[in-house]
């Protein structure tokens, strides 16, 4: 099997479990808050991460050499999981995923900011036509700018201060490290946020299910995106990972009953476009880093 239809296997398989984690994620939303699913979905996945690590011989990797910087990644991952969660139950799902895929955007745009790495000129025509395709989507003047617009666009900030931090983890940490301290850490944060209140709901039999399908997907659609990404260069998988656009939008078309807006497939494709030039020409970030 040659390594591009490998790639498109293992792509498959990521945009799959992304599309299920939004479904997902809107079911649990009408019984859980925010911060009650990413503690629950924190606490699945954190289970997920000691067997399977266990199994592998792998704990032995989990060290306290960047706790700060573990936390502070951890913070901003948080911080961009609650607000697409949210975003998926107040605006239509295609607009939240285009909106996503300006992560890479910001990653060239912050990573001279926290990481000291040089801003190109490609790099900065790559921003100015995500710019452009962001405009497109949200519309602004043409429909409201409502908190789902808002969330949407942040949380693509905060996936992509997450995958900056990640990149400058991985030069000493292993993904056994990072996925632990991701997922404990967050189960933690959500304990607090969810809890500080003392009104905590617990899973029922409906959302449990659910859940334990959010938990699962997070970290699959992590595990095949990058399998793809050993087995292929960044210019093949990355207009793989764009067919999650059309793919959601045709999901909230058939259960959701929302149109199907051609102005967030053009201002998706400029996104895209950017991301698209700044991999081609400018040896940017290597795809869309999703951090969900």
């Amino acid at each position: 099997m040659s390594p591009p239809l490998q790639a498109a296997l293992w792509m498959t398989g990521a945009i799959a479990s992304f599309t299920a984690m939004a479904i997902a994620g809107r079911v649990v939303s009408f019984d859980l808050d925010t911060f009650e699913i990413m503690t629950y979905r924190s606490l699945f996945g954190l289970c997920i991460v000691l067997i399977v690590a266990g199994a592998a011989g792998t704990l032995p990797q989990i060290s306290r050499r960047n706790l700060g910087l573990h936390l502070i990644r951890n913070m901003a991952h948080f911080s961009g999981q609650n607000l697409w969660f949210f975003a998926i139950t107040v605006i239509p799902l295609a607009q939240v995923f285009a909106l996503e895929f300006t992560t890479p955007l910001w990653v060239i745009m912050l990573s001279p900011l926290i990481l000291g790495e040089r801003l190109t000129r490609v790099g900065v025509i790559s921003a100015m036509i995500g710019f452009v395709g962001i405009l497109i989507v949200a519309q602004p003047g043409a429909t409201p700018l409502n908190a789902g617009l808002i969330a949407a666009a942040l949380c693509a900030v905060g996936f992509g201060i997450t995958a900056i931090l990640t990149r400058r983890l991985t030069r000493t940490e292993t993904i056994t490290c990072i996925l632990f301290y991701l997922t404990a850490m967050q189960a933690v944060f959500g304990l607090v946020c969810a809890g500080y209140d003392g009104d905590m709901a617990l899973p029922s039999a409906q959302t449990l299910p659910w859940l334990v399908l959010i938990g699962c997907a997070g970290l699959l659609a992590h595990f095949c995106l990058t399998s793809a990404l050993k087995i292929a260069p960044a210019s093949v998988v990355m207009p793989m990972d764009f067919v999650r656009l059309p793919v959601i939008a045709v999901v909230g078309a058939l259960f959701y009953a929302e149109a199907l807006d051609p102005l967030v497939f053009v201002g998706a494709a400029l996104i895209f476009a950017g991301n698209y030039v700044n991999i081609r020409f400018g040896h940017g970030p290597m795809a869309p880093v999703t951090q969900k």
